[in-house]
């Protein structure tokens, strides 16, 4: 089935309904932080201008050169009415940038009608993942309620800025300016595009966007320009955040968190089913009509690993594994909160085989882990290692550390900076001239608490344990993005 706007029921009829007058006893309590990892949510009242930032450990790699870009909220607070979810406030684009064995530091809010509507009104008005948001709220189309905020991919002279429910937002990666929402195709202006794209080896990119029981599977060329877009149907209508995909496959995860009845946030529309357990849908990338539905237990999940088939056809992936939505639900409202004890047991790396004969299996590395990477030359492609931030504890709700798991092996490469640093996603930068899986740079930001800034950290992919083979440190700390790209 061909994809057109008219055939897909828009999310802006959702953000419409069921909105209510915000907390402001809420937004001024979250302005008075008090836990100590409160900087991970701190507002940034204005973009920050390039700045060198200073190498104060290590040397850096010879060969090393290029841009980590990064996304993720940076603004939730406002006079008259503040953001009360993690994933709701407004998207700002970060660049680091490594050339000659120097690093510099700059980040830029996206200039959305959302971000300038509120700067207007002096409040958050827009409904969100977990934001009611206020009647004041302006919403015609998906892209009204745009935070540009989720992550980041390259696409030629330009950088966009991916959310959930609606449009890239197309940036300079120069000087990280706004440029439009990019439409990819006129009918299907303001569809959703998410933020997970996967990439296969001639460049094409495939990605995919949900609304209720169906989901538009993009697949655009190695230029960015669309190549076709199709609608599938669902066997459940459920929140997905990501999928992956192997050479011949896309891999969907339907989580037993399923539709329940429309309103605003955007959350309180699921209800957590884990009697229905998880199903998970293949899909034939040279036919999408082709697919085959595999059972597991329940899960929750955010991110996936990419996917890879072997000799047999079994299809593998990896997954960060939750019990529940606990957090998505109240954890990352404590966290805006910056108080309090945030809700839900921590994601454990899994390893999902789903065999020729139609049976799926899980099996667990035992390891704390959220955003699990792996070597970019390798997508879709067998593979052993993965990498992901670790050090999460049941009183400590963000990642103090990094590691690599080899499913191989059965072993885990791990570096643990303590309670002193905020650890976000790492990339992994492939060393010139080397096809290794690990002969590879990871490449990561932290936030030093006790220092109140942003650091930026090389990590050698073969040797995690021994800790950063070179750190700089900026003068300004950063808001804690959630995802990133590297580019060369």
């Amino acid at each position: 089935m061909t994809a057109s706007r008219r055939g897909f029921l828009m999310g802006a009829a959702a953000l419409s309904a069921a909105v209510v007058t915000p907390e402001t006893v809420r937004a001024m309590s979250a302005m008075q932080a008090t836990a100590d990892w409160a900087l991970a949510t701190a507002d940034l009242e204005t973009d920050v201008a390039p700045r060198a930032m200073r190498l104060v450990h290590g040397r850096v790699p010879a060969g090393l050169a290029g841009t980590l870009f990064r996304n993720g909220p940076g603004k939730f607070r406002r006079p008259g009415g503040s953001a009360t979810h993690w994933f709701d406030g407004d998207g700002l684009m970060r660049a680091f940038r490594i050339s000659d064995g120097r690093a510099t530091m700059e980040a830029r809010f996206a200039d959305t009608p959302k971000r300038r509507y509120e700067r207007e009104i002096g409040a958050v008005v827009t409904p969100g993942f977990g934001t009611v948001g206020d009647p004041r709220a302006r919403i015609g189309l998906n892209d009204d309620a745009n935070a540009a905020n989720t992550a980041v991919m390259v696409a030629g002279d330009e950088i966009w800025a991916l959310w959930e429910g609606g449009s890239p937002t197309a940036m300079s990666p120069s000087d990280l300016s706004t440029r439009r929402f990019v439409t990819l195709r006129d009918d299907l202006k303001g569809m959703p595009f998410q933020a997970h794209p996967r990439y296969d080896p001639d460049g094409t990119i495939w990605n995919m966007g949900l609304n209720g029981g169906r989901a538009i599977i993009w697949r655009l060329n190695a230029d960015r320009s669309l190549h076709t877009a199709q609608l599938v149907d669902l066997p459940r209508a459920c929140f997905m955040h990501d999928f992956t995909a192997t050479a011949r496959h896309l891999i969907l995860v339907l989580q037993p968190w399923v539709f329940d009845r429309p309103g605003m946030p955007y959350a309180s529309q699921f209800a957590w089913r884990p009697e229905l357990g998880t199903q998970v849908m293949v899909v034939d990338k040279a036919d999408l009509s082709r697919r085959r539905i595999f059972e597991l237990p329940a899960f929750s999940y955010f991110h996936l690993g990419d996917a890879w088939e072997d000799a047999s056809g079994a299809i593998r992936f990896d997954v960060a594994a939750g019990k529940d939505v606990a957090f998505a639900i109240e954890g990352a409202r404590v966290l805006v909160e910056q108080r309090g004890s945030v809700p839900g047991e921590h994601a454990v790396l899994k390893l999902v085989t789903l065999h020729a004969d139609g049976r799926a299996e899980m099996t667990s590395s035992g390891v704390t882990a959220e955003f699990p990477k792996s070597d970019p030359r390798r997508a879709g492609l067998p593979r052993a290692l993965t990498v992901h931030v670790a050090g999460e504890r049941p009183d400590r709700p963000l990642p103090t550390g990094l590691a690599t798991w080899n499913w191989d092996s059965g072993t885990s490469d791990y570096f643990n900076f303590g309670e002193t640093q905020i650890v976000e996603e790492a990339v992994i930068v492939p060393k010139p001239g080397r096809s290794g899986e690990a002969e590879a740079w990871l490449v990561a930001p932290s936030i030093n608490l006790p220092e109140g800034v942003t650091e930026l950290h090389v990590f050698d992919a073969a040797r995690v344990a021994d800790g950063p083979v070179a750190t700089w440190r900026a003068d300004v700390a950063l808001p804690a993005g959630f995802h990133g790209v590297w580019a060369a």
